[in-house]
Formats: C-alpha cells, structure tokens, sequence
C-alpha cells in the first residue's frame, strides 16, 4: 500500500479521524487510525472505540490499494509537524514510512485485522446548514451537566418534529433550549434521541467548518439503527452510541410570564460580571440589583475582598435583587450570540430566562432561551 497526497489536507484529515480515538483505550488496538486505499484511487481514515466512529474519504492522484493501522495519535502529531510539501506513505512490511521532503518517519504498523469494523449509518433523516447546526449545539452543549454518575444529564436531547428540531440540554442548575429549521427526508418525520453532549458538541464544531450542509442520519422509531446517531458533510462521517431517552420534562419549566425585563448591553455586561467574580469564590454568587436606569453588581462579603460595579440597563418592573452562580451567568450571555441580552424575572427564588435581543414583535418566543436558577441571598 502507498500513496502521496498534499500535507494540509492529510494533516487536517488526520486530525479530524483522531479527535474519536479513546486516551486510554481498553485494548491496544483502539488506539490506532485505519488508512484504507481503494480500488477507486480513495483514501479512507478512521477511527472507532465501540462508541463513536470517525471517517474522512479523500481523492487520491497516486496510490496503491491496501490497508494499515497505525497509532493515531502518533500520526496526528507527526503530520500536524511535517513542512508543507507533498506526503508519501508507504507501507514497508510491519511498517509505514511517512517521507515529507528531506522528514522521515517510520510507524510500527498494529494487526489490521484485530481492528473492529465501523458501524453503518443509520438511515438519512435530513439535512441542515453547517453552520447553523455549529452554533445551535454550541448554545445547547454549554448547559450539559459533566458528572458522569447522572448520565442522562450528560447529553443534549434532540426532538425532530417536521421541519422543526429542537435541542435541549441541563445539568439541574440551568437548562439550553434551541430551535432551529431544517429539511427533512420526509415531511411527517418524527424522532427523539439522547446524544452525548461533548461528542455532539465536538462533532458540530468539527463539522461547522466544512461550509456545506450536515446530514443527520437517525432511524425514527423502530427502525433499523436505532440506538445510533450518524453526521455526515463534505467526505466526512461520523457516528455515536445514543444514550437512555429519559430526560426532565424541561417545557414545564419555562416561565410563561414575567414580572421584570432587563435589556442590557451584552459585551459591558460580561466583562462587569468578569470583574466583580474576581472576588467570588468558586460557588458563591455576583449579586444583581435591579431599578429603573440602573444595575449594581457585587460581589464578596464583608468578612472579604469585595467588588461593585453600577451598568445602565434598560429596566421594566418592581425593584429587584437576585444573585447567581456567576460562571453559570457568564457561559449562558456566551451562548446567546446578540449585542444585547435580554433577562427575565419573576421574582428573586424563581427560575430566570437569559434571551438574545429584542423580540422582533412582542409575544415572541425566541429560538433560544437560557433558563438559570437563582442562588437563595442570604437574611
């Protein structure tokens, strides 16, 4: 086996295939990155650890058909390191040689045949924008919860409805929900799966640089591959175990109505949230009081250091002081994506509800709502 291929586009391919490959894989052989050269002048990279499957395909000028596996870590360093000029890989008995200019490399190849077979996708459900599905996840995976002994709060949950998919994630103390558009196989399509947070949120990122439409492979109900979710754009694919369905009936806990509206403007108020946490310790919150024209932020004790900074806010309802996890504040005005944020409240115990923007009209729902509980003040 052997082929020559452009450093860029190995190195980026490669380093696509890895991102998949397990740190501390339970047997050798899942650490490795299988590179296939077919009959049809393709090269194919992939990785798998029973859990998530990577593949990219690339168009060849020269090669020989045959397969290796290699350390994929390995190659990803290597490659990521080579000058920018043309790559050969050949394979030479149990080893690859990787000659780029006057660099040469020689990789103990591992059994190719002791290397699991990748998952088939799923049947195709739809299509949506890459760009869109990138930013949709990214405002959702935030508010997934990282304790791996509550696995069902780990994931994002993705409800299909007709054109509509909406995405939803909460570790307990806060709660993402998205809407987005997108264009189904079938119209009446129907489905709802439990992803892994961080492999979905890595995967759009990965994906929401290749410019062209991602297409979501999901059995509906019933159907054959179910259990598994599959992204495919631009020669790229990939595919992840889904987790147990069952999450919090989260609609339920979106207030409806509001006593207090806060506008304000979304870059002086992260870095005013920045300043004041200085003085935080790690749990213990930035206090807001709210009045018309007017924020005060603070933070500390006086047992402490303190910290209070005033910001002009454009201000409806009864004075109000509330205080929040502030890490928690900072990750949702991250993900609201709009130069102005937009906090509802009902009062100082009750869930509040972080938007982007104005509403265009009022009464509007927006496609993305972050919903953050308070921290109970003290006396």
């Amino acid at each position: 086996m052997m082929f020559r291929i452009e450093r860029d586009v190995l190195a980026e391919a490669v380093a696509w295939t890895a991102r998949s490959l397990p740190a501390r894989p339970s047997v050798p052989v899942l650490a490795g990155m299988r590179l296939e050269v077919t009959d049809e002048q393709r090269l194919k990279l992939s990785g798998f650890d029973y859990e998530v499957s990577a593949e990219v395909t690339l168009e060849l000028h020269t090669g020989e058909p045959g397969v290796v596996l290699v350390s994929g870590k390995l190659l990803a360093e290597i490659t990521r390191a080579l000058p920018a000029q043309p790559v050969d890989f050949v394979v030479d008995g149990a080893k690859a040689v990787v000659t780029c200019g006057s660099a040469r490399f020689t990789l103990l190849t591992m059994p190719v045949e002791d290397y699991p077979s990748l998952p088939a996708m799923p049947p195709a459900a739809g299509r949506v924008g890459s760009d869109v599905f990138a930013s949709a996840v990214a405002q959702v995976a935030v508010a997934a919860g990282r304790d791996d002994t509550l696995p069902m709060l780990t994931g994002v949950r993705m409800e299909i409805e007709g054109d509509t998919v909406t995405l939803a994630a909460t570790d307990r103390y806060r709660l993402a929900v998205r809407e987005l558009k997108w264009q189904p196989g079938q119209p009446d399509f129907s489905a709802i799966a439990m992803i892994p947070g961080k492999t979905l949120a890595d995967t759009a990122k990965a994906l929401g640089t290749t410019g062209a439409e991602v297409e979501i492979a999901l059995s509906s109900a019933g159907g054959t591959g179910e259990g598994m979710i599959g992204f495919s754009s631009a020669g790229r694919r990939t595919t992840t175990r889904l987790l147990d369905p069952e999450f919090p009936k989260y609609r339920s806990l979106l207030p409806t109505e509001f006593s207090a509206r806060a506008d304000l403007s979304t870059g002086p108020f992260v870095e005013a949230v920045k300043r004041v946490a200085l003085v935080a310790e790690r749990n213990t919150p930035v206090r807001l009081a709210f009045k018309s024209g007017e924020v005060v932020l603070e933070a500390g004790s006086g047992d402490e250091a303190q910290a209070v900074e005033a910001l002009p806010v454009d201000y409806e309802g009864e004075d109000m002081n509330i205080a929040f996890n502030h890490q928690f504040l900072l990750e949702g005005l991250g993900a609201i994506d709009s130069d102005v944020a937009r906090l509802q409240m009902t009062t100082s115990t009750k869930p509040a509800i972080l938007t982007g923007g104005k509403p265009v009209e009022d009464g509007a729902v927006t496609d993305y709502r972050y919903l953050i509980m308070p921290i109970r003040l003290s006396g």
